[in-house]
Order: structure tokens, then C-alpha cells, then sequence
């Protein structure tokens, strides 16, 4: 019910991308197996065994510091973390990021009510450009608007939902944000727009 109100009552659809459009494992994952093949090549190290331990960790204790984690588990010198950092930024992906379903049936209804769909993704903006271009849009990528927080603030700042609103002459109650992290929620009740928690979409 949620959902056909804001289809009926709203005019711009603003996402977040990493676990909102698609599962950011996916990514990740695809990511460690690509620094593992390159590490096999030039350390003789075996690629198997460093995917599954880079694999293992994530799971365990998320991204953060995995390298440093990896590097000490399997002796890979500090030079190679300019290596590790360029293929998470840069990589070219072995698959397709897919889109969850129920949030690509989603994007199809917001479209086809000819509702604007706008993505405002924080994060490294090259990295996360890599990731939209790598994404199964399914025809989508044309009604699509990006937006990166590095061209304003990180959220909970409004001023990306500002520029946004400004720019495509909206307003607050037009909107609404749908995320995942406390910061996207707050930068919604911060900018006096509605938002929507991804798990209402998936569930």
C-alpha cells in the first residue's frame, strides 16, 4: 500500500546504489578474486586460497582493512595495496551486477508512471561510477539521473538533496529518498522529505 501511495503522490525517486540497487557483495567479491589472480601472478601465491580467506573476512568483519588483514595473513608486501585500492576503483567486473528484483520491478513502475529516477550515491565517485556502468540496468540506464556526493556532501548533509531539488525545479513533498543507512534516513528527515528504508521494498 506504502508503495502505490508514493508512486501515486511523488515525481522524483531518489536511490542510493551500494545494497539499495544491488547486493554490494557482489561487487566486493568479484573485486578480492581479481586482486587474488593478480597476486598468484606476481608473488606465486595461490589464488584460491587468498579468495577464500579475503571472502571469509568480509563475512566475518566487512570490508574495511581487509587488505592490511590479507597482506599479513598470507606475507603479500605493502606495495601491492596501489594495486589492491586501483582494481576496487577500476575493476572490470568478470559478471554483471544484477538488481535486486523487487527493487528492479520497482524502477519499472516508477518509470512507467513517468515518475523521475535519481541516484545519490556517496562513496568514491569513480568507484561507484564503475559500479553503474557494471550494473544489468535492463534498459533503465536512460531514465536514470546521477548524482554524486563528492559534488556536495556526504549525508546526512541535505545539500545533495538540495542541488537535486534545485536543479530539477522539485519540491520536498514531491521526493522521496530510498536507502538503507541511518545517514540516508536522516538526510531525508533533515531535507523535509520522505523516506523509504530499502527492507520495505524487499521484503
Amino acid at each position: 500500500m506504502r508503495l502505490e501511495e508514493l508512486l501515486k503522490n511523488k515525481q522524483a525517486f531518489i536511490f542510493e546504489l551500494d545494497n539499495v540497487i544491488y547486493p554490494e557483495k557482489d561487487y566486493l567479491l568479484q573485486v578480492y578474486y581479481l586482486f587474488a589472480q593478480f597476486i598468484e601472478y606476481g608473488e606465486q601465491l595461490n589464488a584460491s586460497d587468498i579468495v577464500k580467506y579475503m571472502h571469509d573476512q568480509y563475512l566475518a568483519s566487512g570490508p574495511e582493512g581487509l587488505f592490511e588483514r590479507t597482506a599479513e595473513e598470507f606475507k603479500i608486501p605493502e606495495k601491492y595495496k596501489v594495486n589492491y585500492d586501483l582494481v576496487m576503483q577500476n575493476a572490470k567486473l568478470p559478471l554483471k551486477l544484477l538488481i535486486y528484483n523487487k527493487t528492479l520491478s520497482l524502477l519499472q513502475e516508477i518509470v512507467a508512471h513517468g515518475k523521475q529516477v535519481f541516484l545519490f550515491v556517496d562513496g568514491d565517485s569513480l568507484m561507484q561510477l564503475n559500479k553503474i556502468r557494471q550494473v544489468e540496468w535492463n534498459g533503465l540506464e536512460k531514465n536514470l539521473i546521477v548524482y554524486f556526493s563528492e559534488e556536495s556532501e556526504p549525508k546526512p548533509s541535505t545539500k545533495g538533496i538540495e542541488m537535486i531539488r534545485d536543479r530539477h525545479d522539485l519540491k520536498p513533498e514531491q521526493m522521496v529518498l530510498i536507502g538503507t543507512k541511518p545517514a540516508d534516513q536522516e538526510c531525508a528527515f533533515n531535507a523535509e522529505i520522505e523516506f523509504l528504508g530499502i527492507e520495505e521494498v524487499l521484503k
